[in-house]
Parts: structure tokens; C-alpha cells; sequence
């Protein structure tokens, strides 16, 4: 088993590599190699954000800054399934929160978490553009509303 692991974060190593060589030299290119790394790693460990600086030649903080300004970035390990909860003001007024509160007990994870065995991630959002289906949320692409706490405990289920 850690000889597989050994393989995967070499394999990671060497696409990070051809990422870092068809950026050499440009200008500007902080943001999609932040993007290409994640796309690699699925977050950016601290060790890739320390390399990054030190190709670019750039002060780790400017680095780090702009991974933790933009919510695109995650500098932890995020689930399979991304769980994106509406808190727009008609999910609001539906019951969102009560809805938020069983998909968070079922899960066992708050706000922003991610389950221990890296199934699931809990995120609110400001609105999902679904305000007809209030209370909503997302799985990963999937849209589901009109949903009760337990409903939306159980469209976990589909997501294992």
C-alpha cells in the first residue's frame, strides 16, 4: 500500500514538474499554476506553495496570499463530494439552517469540513441561483430542492 502511495506522489511530482517548465519565465502565471497544482494535488500543500514561491522567486506570503484570497484555492484536502448549502435569503426564509444542521449531524462535520475519510465537504454558499427550489443544495453538480432536514440527510445516501 505505501509503495502505491510512493508511486501517486511521484507521479503528482512530475506533472507538477511539466507545469512548472510551460510556465518558466512567464510573467504572471502565480494564479494558474496555484490552478494546475490544485488540479494535481486537489488542494495545495503548504510544500507546494513553498515550491511555488521559490520557482517564481517570489516571498512565500505573496504566494499564500493570493491562495487563501481567492475561494477557488484550499490549502486542506477536500471530499469527493462537495455538499454546498444555500443561505440565500429564499432558502433563508425555507428553512436552510434546519437544513444545515441535519446534513451537518449526519456527516458529523461542520461548517467548511471535510469527513475523515475524505468522502464529503460541507460548504454554505450565498445563493445557488435555485431560489424556486428553496431550500437548496448542491452535490458536487447535482441540484436538490424543496428540500426537509430529512430529505436532505438521505440525498446523502446516493452520494456513498
Amino acid at each position: 500500500m505505501s509503495n502505491c502511495n510512493c508511486l501517486q506522489e511521484e507521479a503528482k511530482r512530475e506533472a507538477l514538474e511539466k507545469v512548472f517548465e510551460r510556465y518558466a519565465g512567464q510573467r504572471g502565471a502565480l494564479i494558474p499554476l496555484l490552478q494546475e497544482a490544485q488540479e494535481i494535488y486537489g488542494y495545495l500543500p503548504g510544500e507546494v506553495l513553498r515550491e511555488i514561491a521559490r520557482r517564481l522567486r517570489i516571498p512565500f506570503s505573496q504566494v499564500f496570499g493570493v491562495a487563501t484570497f481567492y475561494t477557488q484555492f484550499h490549502l486542506k484536502p477536500r471530499g469527493r463530494n462537495i455538499v454546498r448549502i444555500c443561505q440565500g435569503t429564499a432558502c433563508h426564509v425555507r428553512g436552510a439552517s434546519r437544513v444545515f444542521e441535519a446534513v451537518s449531524q449526519k456527516l458529523g462535520i461542520g461548517r467548511n469540513e471535510t469527513t475523515p475519510d475524505l468522502r464529503y465537504t460541507l460548504e454554505t454558499v450565498a445563493c445557488l441561483g435555485a431560489c424556486g427550489l428553496a431550500p437548496a443544495m448542491m452535490v458536487n453538480d447535482d441540484t436538490h430542492g424543496r428540500l426537509t432536514p430529512e430529505r436532505a440527510a438521505s440525498v446523502l445516501e446516493q452520494y456513498k
